[in-house]
């Protein structure tokens, strides 16, 4: 049985909405504070504003975002989805024109609070994106990547490879610029941590009288093998049946609730896995 794909307006809308808010953030916090996000943004805004600077013209921001995100998307493309990299291109052009179009304004002239506000408006639009089963491209692209081959959160390696590109930002226009961006990076990633689960896994043990009907709930919710085992309740002495399985961080919400609906009286554990080896499906990008 397929699982439910999200209906293509819902898609769309979350997609549309990450780009605006991304945008957003980027002219709002980013460009406003003189911070570089990372990745493919913080690269396009490090361009434009070098070449303002040091070669006395100020292309749009546009130009570099699109032309970088183009070679990545051709990777993605072929490598992880030929749905998901369009939509995902759609993100990217809605989040560079408007970054070029919307006027210059600033919520604070406070860098830190545009680094921490900032970071956490980015990542809220990410994982908008990320719902939509999109991306806002550039490193989202290498990490979903690695995600998808390893099997581990990637996320904080976005972190890790853009200390070159800070490095170089630091040497231009200063450290204090720099070590700002970092902390927007930083409050990047927690907020993606939070909002988006998809390639973190957690260990669900489920007591149940319904094991049968339990299970199919975890088979036709996320496709995941589980494992049954049979105890004995030592408060009633009475037979039980216990299921073990991981899932995908998103999906144990959905998962408990239907569960909950078949047996109101099932014991259910939840528990983070940092580390995970062997089989495991992960729902393939489209």
């Amino acid at each position: 049985m397929p699982l439910k794909q999200r209906p293509l307006w819902r898609r769309t809308l979350l997609i549309v909405l990450g780009a605006a808010l991304y945008a957003v953030g980027t002219v709002c916090f980013a460009r406003a504070a003189g911070l570089f996000p990372g990745g493919f943004t913080g690269l396009s805004l490090l361009i434009q504003e070098s070449c303002q600077r040091y070669l006395g013209f100020n292309p749009p921001y546009s130009l570099f975002s699109l032309t970088l995100n183009f070679v990545a998307a051709a990777l993605c493309f072929k490598y992880i989805g030929r749905r998901f990299a369009l939509f995902s291109l759609l993100a990217v052009v809605i989040s560079s024109v408007l970054t070029d179009l919307i006027p210059p304004y600033a919520f604070s002239s406070d860098p830190l609070l545009c680094s921490v506000f900032g970071g956490l408006v980015n990542g809220l639009s990410i994982s908008l994106c990320l719902r939509g089963d999109a991306s806002t491209g550039g490193t989202d692209f290498i990490s979903i990547y690695l995600a998808e081959k390893s099997g581990k959160d990637a996320f904080n390696i976005i972190l890790a490879g853009n200390v070159c590109m800070l490095a170089v930002a630091g040497l231009l226009f200063g450290w204090e610029r720099a070590l700002y961006s970092m902390i927007f990076q930083f409050c990047t990633t927690q907020a993606l941590h939070t909002l988006f689960r998809r390639y973190q896994h957690r260990t669900v043990w489920i007591v149940t009288d319904k094991p049968d009907e339990v299970y199919a709930v975890i088979r036709d919710t996320t496709h995941h093998a589980a494992t049954l085992f049979h105890g004995t309740g030592l408060y009633t002495n009475q037979p039980r049946s216990m299921i073990y399985t991981v899932l995908s961080g998103d999906d144990v919400r959905r998962v408990v609730h239907d569960v909950r609906q078949i047996d109101p009286h099932a014991f259910i554990n939840t528990q983070r896995t940092d580390s995970l080896t062997g089989r495991f499906y992960r729902r393939p990008q489209d």
